[in-house]
């Protein structure tokens, strides 16, 4: 398996998604805007999002994938079917309990995560609404967690990564086409995301069943496997939990602040989920499964040379595109989003936040990255006393900056978190040995400085002043960021491939 070609696969489908998640935002912001009622939908998708990191891309896969690589690797084909029937069994009956609890206690967990709300009655009785409908897609979407991560595991990675599609897909059909149908109208938000949940769940069934790994759900809570996995699960819980945690303290300061905050900072967060998807997501997607395999087999060299490999792809693509991010905040926002509702006033804001977001972003990619370095040795312990520190002192930068800079410095408090914690995992890892930086770093590093600073000069030359994108139609703004990027993506790649980049040096293959 050539990893360069699963990650670019992994990207494009991840690019696929993003793409119609700027479609679904833009659709969104034009029907509703930025004010209560996408301030109490945002609210409401947060939590089974949160639940949904928990359960299904974080906690669990964390806990899961490297025990299951394990049995893949050293154990037969029944011994891993046993393994994935009693998991999945355990994990559909804890997900449904947690549903029908979610549901009936929906007040309390806005009064938890939204205290802010309470002040406006109809603004909070809205959130209750919606949460009670999107709760539900914490189910579904776990499910369809557990698919992929069998799935990667196989080294299929195209369908897990095409899944997300079908939750923007129905987003869009059902605000252009069916909110005249839901009252209010924020509601058809809500059956978007509970319909979504079930288009992809559904999806994923085609493909286990091609590779014969389709589930059983059967109890079997003796399973030395199950047990394994619950074990790794409790530490990985808090892991996880502490960061999202942090969202979700972020949602509640925000709330304190003016109408909107809530709102901006998601659009902001949407913008940042596009390299964070593409490289973070999909690097560590295909990272964990081959890493595990390293260590099952008992390969440390191996392992770091891979781990390398990540790390170099990583800051190869990640600091043009911060740089990038940066300067053209204002230029992306007022092209995906400033349409009806979504005003001049909305757009500096969240420029804003996308500008403070950026600041973080190496890092948020390169925790993506070292965490399952941890994981895959089946230490999930070590990120998250990590990840503990981290939110404290996060939670000590949103007390000093959101004075100053109100919802901006959420973001940056965010961003400059994720950053110690990149640092604080990479030290461990390099200190322990696990990994050990191949020769030419500083060169590497030197080269990509200058590749980066003539591009930024390209953007800054092209993009002119950001006021001149306000006053632009809509279909000038759509070419000229479209020129302005590929321009900017040019340059770079053109001074990388001068001073000797080669697309196959950061060619790598695994075997499955």
């Amino acid at each position: 398996m050539n990893l360069l070609k699963a990650l670019a696969t992994v990207s494009s489908m991840t690019l696929l998604s993003r793409i119609l998640g700027f479609v679904r935002d833009t659709v969104i912001a034009r029907a509703f805007g930025a004010g209560m009622a996408t301030d109490a939908f945002f609210v409401a998708f947060k939590i089974p999002n949160f639940l949904r990191r928990l359960f299904a891309e974080g906690a669990f896969s964390q806990a899961f994938v490297p025990i299951m690589g394990e049995y893949k690797n050293r154990r037969g084909e029944p011994e891993l079917r046993d393994l994935l029937d009693s998991v999945s069994g355990l994990l559909a009956l804890t997900l449904f309990a947690v549903t029908v609890v979610g549901v009936i206690a929906a007040p309390w967990i806005i009064y938890v995560s939204a205290p802010g709300f309470i002040k406006d009655p109809a603004k909070f009785d809205l959130t209750v609404d919606l949460l009670r409908i999107t709760f539900p897609y914490i189910l579904f979407i776990a499910l369809t967690g557990l698919a992929g991560g069998i799935l990667n595991t196989f080294g299929r990675f195209a369908a897990p990564a095409f899944t997300p599609v079908l939750l923007n897909l129905s987003f869009i059909g059902f605000t252009l086409w069916l909110t005249p149908y839901f009252d209010p109208p924020a509601k058809v938000l809500a059956w978007a995301v509970f319909t979504g949940g079930v288009l992809q769940l559904a999806f994923q069934a085609p493909f286990l069943l091609r590779i014969n790994m389709m589930p059983r759900f059967r109890l079997n809570f003796q399973h030395e496997g199950v047990r394994r996995v619950l074990r790794q699960m409790g530490p990985a819980l808090f892991g996880v939990s502490v960061a999202q945690i942090s969202l979700l303290l972020n949602v509640i300061f925000a709330s304190f602040l003016v109408t909107g905050s809530v709102s901006w900072l998601y659009y902001a967060d949407r913008l940042m989920e596009f390299p964070a998807g593409m490289l973070g997501v999909a690097l560590g997607t295909i990272l964990l499964p081959s890493l595990s395999k390293h260590h099952a087999n008992k390969s440390p060299a191996e392992y770091s040379a891979l781990l390398d490999w990540g790390l170099r792809v990583t800051f190869l693509l990640t600091v043009p595109a911060a740089v990038g991010l940066a300067m053209l905040a204002l230029p992306l926002i007022v092209t995906l989003f400033m349409y009806g509702a979504f005003s001049t006033a909305d757009a500096h804001a969240t420029r804003l936040a996308v500008m403070a977001y950026s600041a973080g972003l190496l890092g948020l990619i390169l925790v993506k990255v070292l965490a399952p370095a941890f994981y895959a040795r089946q230490d999930i312990r070590t990120p998250v006393k990590i990840a503990v520190a981290t939110l404290a002192v996060t939670q000590l930068m949103n007390l000093l900056l959101i004075g100053p800079l109100a919802h901006a410095g959420l973001a940056l408090a965010t961003g400059l978190g994720s950053c110690l914690n990149a640092a604080i995992l990479y030290s461990l890892l390099h200190k322990r040995a696990i990994h050990l930086p191949s020769p030419g770093w500083g060169v590497f590093l030197g080269k990509l400085v200058v590749a980066v600073g003539l591009m930024a000069a390209a953007l800054w030359f092209v993009a002119g002043d950001p006021q001149r994108w306000i006053a632009a139609p809509a279909k000038i703004r759509v070419l000229w960021l479209t020129g302005t990027v590929a321009l900017g993506a040019g340059v770079y790649f053109a001074a990388l491939w001068a001073m000797g980049f080669r697309l196959r040096d950061f060619a790598r293959r695994e075997t499955q």
